[in-house]
């Protein structure tokens, strides 16, 4: 949670700069952009930041020699995205919004033996190419400014080269993503600061591990869970 408020504060410092730089079109009654929501479909990119993270259901497995290993992420790791966009006007208030891009990160996992306490550690690396679909509801534009919710699917795909690791996560995820941001209208074009929600809605950890066959030291940590999700929280800034 320490990245996570980091990110935020990162967020409206960066916005409050954004509205302190030009005060005047937020202050009076002249409008940037006036027929910019007209459009039937525009175009822009995204930069930000996300924090991940991993939740284990365990099984209660124990091995032959008594151990019963739990498994956690110990907090939110943070990454980088970057994404295209394509906007489509459905009508005055209502918008479907595609944004395929990269999200780049790793995990941190931490394996703990109930009785004894020994541990072990492995870092989860994943280069994700996402195409998040959602629609976007905003309210009324008031002068340079127009706050809005938005939510939707985002599949994932990992490329990252898989390893013979201790423990192994599929290629592919599916999120239901929920979130929140504000248009504002600049001169020459349209910055969105945005906070989204992602949930995965699979199971994420590779259960058929033939790799570790012949090492069952390593294949236990996989034996004693039963699922694995993940969840992110996403800050961007779109300029449209």
């Amino acid at each position: 949670m320490k990245h996570l408020s980091v990110l935020v504060t990162i967020l409206f410092a960066a916005l409050a700069s954004c509205l302190t730089a030009d005060a005047r079109p937020f202050n009076d009654k002249i409008q940037n952009k006036p027929y910019a929501d007209l459009r039937p479909w525009h175009l822009g990119f995204s930069i930000g930041a996300y924090a991940s993270d991993l939740r284990f259901t365990h099984n209660g497995f124990i091995t032959e020699s008594g151990e019963e290993w739990r498994i956690d992420q110990p907090g939110y790791q943070p990454g980088f995205c970057v994404n295209g966009l394509f906007n489509l006007r459905l009508n005055t208030y209502f918008s479907l919004r595609v944004s395929p891009g990269m999200y780049f990160g790793s995990r941190d996992v931490t394996m703990r033996e109930v009785t004894s306490g020994a541990t072990e550690r492995q870092n989860i690396k994943s280069t994700f190419v996402v195409l998040p679909v959602d629609i976007k509801f905003s309210a009324q534009r008031y002068r340079n400014a127009r706050p809005y919710v938005l939510g939707g699917i985002m599949p994932a795909f990992d490329v990252t080269k898989k390893r013979s690791d201790i423990l192994q996560l599929k290629s592919s995820d599916a999120y239901i993503s929920v979130g929140f941001g504000c248009d504002f209208y600049l001169p020459y074009f349209k910055l969105n600061p945005e906070i989204k929600f992602c949930f995965g809605l699979a199971d994420v950890l590779q259960h058929d591990r033939p790799d570790l066959v012949d090492d069952p030291a390593k294949f236990k940590f996989t034996q004693s869970l039963s699922k694995a999700t993940s969840k992110m929280i996403v800050i961007t800034f779109n300029f449209e």
